[in-house]
């Protein structure tokens, strides 16, 4: 029995509960704190119009709504407030609920205080999710009952009575879920740094910190994964309280996985065991090399070669990551809708050897955009731009176009929505051409996500004549 699930269902059943947010993250909790018996408020800010499937799937259900514009005017007179990942801790209103003695919390942060079983967390600017999955999938081969969550698939406290303690719990974390974390789990493993969210986080130290928080709390009991070709990420070791595994493409560290030629090798306490060969590996792109660098130095505390090779053979990756949409007319269309920061665009253009047609730009999140503007006149032969970065972008090219002397030739064209963005690049393509939607920026001024972004692009795709 869980002895800390059963004190939290008996306590919580007395108190003024607030859940800020009723998106993926929130509402299945909403539902769950509703039939323990809960009091619960649900804040959105969002009118009933944009939220008619959520409140559908909660019909029936005893709840309290506090929504629109306004919505955060009500949140007083609770002892605990469950607020959204997306929603910054020192907001006015949650400051102030917290003057009035209100516990403010989030779904993550109550699941790592009740979650009975060993975790495994990804966080990074790039490759989190192919990461996480990965390790989730090596585990299940390997035998274990393995649960998904965090930044991917269901929240987990909603399903919190069915983990048990032999389970293994693999999560992708977010900055913004870690922000205000006072746990670690088990394994952790960060990706790379680099900029990336600085329109929601003050500064990049902030960023940084946020991060940190994956393995700030762990113990000498516990492993801590790095990228040793990132800088920030390979100097997080000297804050490190447990054993440190680097994983590098490029070097042969002491202690984790590298590559040497195109074999992947692991090694640790001096021993060397060979995994498998990167020709192995279905994904595409020296990223993903990387990808299973990670998840290797991760799992093999638990997993063996066998069902790291049987799950690199045959993972074909996840949706709106260099997803294969079709090939029309001899042109592949990849939807890479992920792709929500420079860096992450700039692995997507280095994964294929010929030049594409890039399809990019997105909310502005204060962003670089130099290296990208490099990188696009070396890899791409036509660049259609849409959204709030579509001129950052534009300068970034023509700055490097300036400077080398290159893609003089390379049309730069400005759209006014992805559905005409498509249109242009399937108009410019021609037969073996490559179309990537990339956009090095985040999806929130014309879409509700990357997820709606990259199935308009799939639909829109999938429409053409």
């Amino acid at each position: 029995m869980n002895k800390k699930l059963e004190r939290f269902k008996r306590g919580i059943k007395n108190k003024k509960v607030a859940v800020i947010g009723m998106g993926i993250s929130n509402t299945p909790l909403i539902r769950y704190l509703t039939e323990l018996g809960v009091d619960v408020t649900a804040f959105d800010k969002a009118d009933k119009s944009k939220l008619e499937d959520v409140l559908y799937k909660l019909k029936g259900l005893d709840i309290k709504y506090s929504l629109g514009e306004s919505y955060l005017s009500k949140l007083t007179g609770f002892d605990i407030i469950f607020k959204t990942p997306g929603m910054r801790y020192d907001v006015p209103e949650l400051v102030r609920a917290r003057e009035e003695g209100a516990e403010v919390t989030s779904e993550m942060e109550v699941f790592f205080d009740l979650c009975p079983a060993e975790i495994i967390a990804v966080t990074g600017s790039d490759g989190k999710t192919t990461t996480t999955t990965i390790i989730y999938n090596i585990l299940k081969t390997s035998g274990y009952n393995c649960w998904l969550g965090g930044n991917i698939g269901m929240p987990l406290l909603s399903s919190i009575d069915e983990i048990e303690s032999s389970d293994k719990v693999v999560l992708e974390l977010s900055s913004f879920q870690l922000h205000t974390m006072t746990a670690s789990p088990h394994i952790a493993v960060i990706t790379n740094i680099a900029p990336n969210h600085l329109d929601m986080h003050k500064s990049m130290d902030e960023y940084v910190d946020a991060k940190k928080n994956i393995f700030k709390f762990q113990t000498d009991k516990d492993l801590l994964v790095l990228n040793h070709e990132n800088d920030i990420s390979r100097k997080c070791a000297s804050e490190a309280k447990g054993k440190v595994l680097f994983f590098s493409r490029l070097k042969e560290v002491d202690e984790g996985a590298f590559l040497r030629g195109n074999k992947v090798i692991f090694r640790k306490d001096g021993k060397e065991t060979e995994i498998m060969d990167t020709h192995d590996i279905l994904l595409p792109g020296v990223h993903n090399h990387e990808n299973y660098l990670a998840a290797t130095a991760a799992v093999m505390e638990y997993a063996t070669p066998a069902p790291i090779l049987e799950v690199a053979s045959k993972f074909s990756g996840v949706e709106h990551r260099m997803e294969l949409v079709r090939e029309h007319k001899g042109i592949r269309y990849f939807n890479d809708s992920i792709g929500s920061s420079p860096t992450r665009t700039m692995a997507g253009l280095k994964s294929f050897d010929k030049k594409v047609i890039l399809i990019a730009g997105g909310k502005d999140k204060n962003l670089d955009y130099t290296e990208l503007g490099e990188l696009i006149v070396e890899k791409v032969k036509c660049l259609v731009l849409i959204g709030q970065t579509a001129t950052k972008i534009e300068q970034a090219v023509l700055q490097a176009v300036g400077n080398t002397g290159k893609g003089r030739e390379m049309p730069v064209i400005k759209c006014e929505t992805l559905h005409e963005a498509v249109h242009m690049a399937a108009s410019k393509a021609e037969e073996s051409d490559i179309v990537i939607l990339s956009p090095a920026s985040s999806s929130f001024d014309m879409f509700k996500n990357f997820e709606e972004r990259g199935n308009i692009f799939k639909k829109v795709v999938n429409e053409l004549q």
